[in-house]
């Protein structure tokens, strides 16, 4: 995830009356809930409209959030009045993470993106190329989204993020009349949790069946790459992160980076640790166990192996770096410098877990090239 990109989602809408009289629209999409892997909402519809719940848009929240998603010459029960009500498909769109926009491009909507804070870390060609045409407008940063640009634009939908239940850049807006929903994607711990969050940006847009068909595929492809890994005849230890500002960051055991170390059939030293975030360890800890590691994952801050000794001479002890086994995905960027993965990994897991699978055991995935990850000279 992108550092400074800390997962906003704010969404604006407006009720709709309708006479009793009006026939509901039919809908192909079951009234079941058909998110399977994603802890932090679900979607149900009821023909002429749908309705997302938000369970955990931060860690160990307690309160949820419901949206109620109305096609046209929808009706919404009483009992739903006093949720925010989004007229869809939505024809404008603010997204304030990086992690947003692959679902905008995978459904085709990109081009409704009117607004995003800090647009140099978009990586994203096609979006790049709006921005360019300066069709999207710069927001500042997210924890000073400018409102008077905001309230210009007018958006259907913003979405912001809650690190916890104090969050005055939404307040402000939402007095401001603008409207908000908020997204817990980054809050989510798998790989295949995090990626459904596509059926969302669907929900919004109206193309629930294109968005379950989307994630299907990545499902697919997922579960498919596991199996793979499992024929292989080694299972290679593995270090992962690097140093910063004098702490050594690495996933802990219960993480999205942990598990996906994991389903590649590699032995991540620390996936016996629990906590859903990073682990903050010294050099000596770090050193002491992963000293003779096949592989090394860095964190994305180095596209070099001088680059790593620079920045601290030590490394260089590391059996992994002595035998040119670290990889980083550091080298692909947009063209403003934002890195490709923070925006894309966290909703392509499939093509993670192939780079993984093909570095770790190369003897599988014939003719596959890692996606995103390098390994550094």
């Amino acid at each position: 995830m992108q550092k400074l990109s800390l997962l906003i989602i704010l969404i604006v809408a407006s009720l709709f009356v309708q006479c009793k009289n009006e026939k509901p629209i039919e809908s192909k999409i079951s009234k079941v809930n058909s998110v399977k892997y994603a802890k932090g909402f679900s979607i149900e519809n009821y023909g002429n409209y749908a309705v997302v719940t938000v369970k955990n848009p931060w860690p160990k929240a307690s309160k949820t959030y419901k949206y109620i998603l109305k096609k046209k010459n929808g009706i919404i029960p009483d009992s739903l009045k006093n949720n925010l009500t989004i007229n869809v498909p939505i024809q404008s769109i603010v997204v304030t993470s990086t992690t947003h926009i692959p679902s905008l491009e995978m459904l085709k909507e990109e081009k409704t993106l009117v607004g995003f804070p800090n647009l140099d870390y978009i990586s994203s060609e096609k979006v790049r190329s709006l921005i360019d045409a300066k069709k999207v407008k710069e927001l500042g940063t997210n924890q000073t989204l400018n409102t008077e640009i905001l309230i210009d634009l007018q958006p259907n939908v913003i979405i912001g993020y809650g690190l916890d239940n104090n969050n005055p850049t939404l307040d402000n807006l939402e007095k401001s009349g603008l409207k908000v929903l908020l997204n817990g994607d980054w809050n989510e711990q798998t790989p295949l949790g995090k990626a459904e969050w596509i059926k969302f940006f669907g929900a919004l847009y109206d193309k629930q069946e294109k968005a379950n068909e989307i994630f299907s595929k990545i499902e697919n492809d997922y579960l498919k790459t596991i199996e793979i890994a499992k024929k292989a005849t080694s299972k290679p230890t593995v270090l992962a992160g690097d140093i910063f500002e004098g702490k050594w960051y690495l996933p802990s055991g219960t993480s999205w980076g942990s598990l996906i170390l994991k389903e590649a059939n590699s032995n991540y030293l620390w996936q016996k640790t629990t906590g859903t975030g990073s682990l903050s360890l010294s050099f000596e800890t770090v050193f002491e166990k992963a000293k003779d590691a096949d592989f090394w994952i860095t964190s994305g801050q180095f596209s070099t192996l001088n680059e790593m000794i620079e920045a601290n001479p030590h490394y260089n002890q590391f059996k992994a770096f002595q035998n040119k086994n670290v990889y980083s995905f550091a080298g692909k960027k947009g063209k403003t410098g934002g890195i490709l993965y923070y925006e894309l990994a966290p909703n392509r897991p499939d093509l993670v877990l192939k780079d993984l699978v093909k570095i770790l055991h190369p003897e599988l995935l014939v003719g596959y090239k890692p996606f995103f990850f390098e390994k550094l000279k």
